[in-house]
């Protein structure tokens, strides 16, 4: 990865209030990939007890927009264009890890997976899957 793409890396998981605010951070990233963590806490759960299908959907479309970052030309940033989320089963444990990749980089739209996986004491199982369309945008065209 180039130096501003790490930049914008970092960009994109320390500056975005929500994020932060969640405890998201970005464990890795090269080219065209993205993994970050969430140590899981009882504000992150829904009324019974399962990790909140929201928190799993912001995981994996900011990590997925990590993954795009790291491919696109200085001068730019990604935002989410299309995203759809597969809940597979119920998530509870300590932590959750999404690891995103680039199916199909372009100059316009990317397209990126991302599998999110919990740990918990029995192990580690794949919770949620998400694809997403990101739309890399030159950051003077942005309001």
């Amino acid at each position: 990865m180039k130096d501003e793409q790490v930049e914008e890396l970092k960009r994109i998981f320390g500056s975005a209030p929500f994020i932060s605010d969640l405890g998201i951070e970005a464990v890795s990233a090269g080219e065209g990939e993205c993994a970050a963590r969430l140590v899981l806490q009882p504000r992150h759960l829904q009324q019974d007890g399962f990790v909140h299908a929201g928190v799993q959907a912001t995981l994996a479309d900011h990590t997925a927009g990590g993954a795009a970052a790291t491919l696109s030309p200085p001068g730019h940033i990604v935002l989410t264009a299309e995203f759809k989320i597969h809940l597979l089963r119920p998530a509870r444990g300590r932590v959750l890890e999404c690891v995103a990749k680039v199916l199909k980089p372009g100059r316009m739209l990317t397209v990126v997976e991302s599998e999110v996986w919990c740990h918990s004491d029995s192990g580690r199982v794949l919770v949620s899957k998400a694809m997403a369309t990101l739309a890399t945008v030159a950051k003077e065209r942005t309001p």
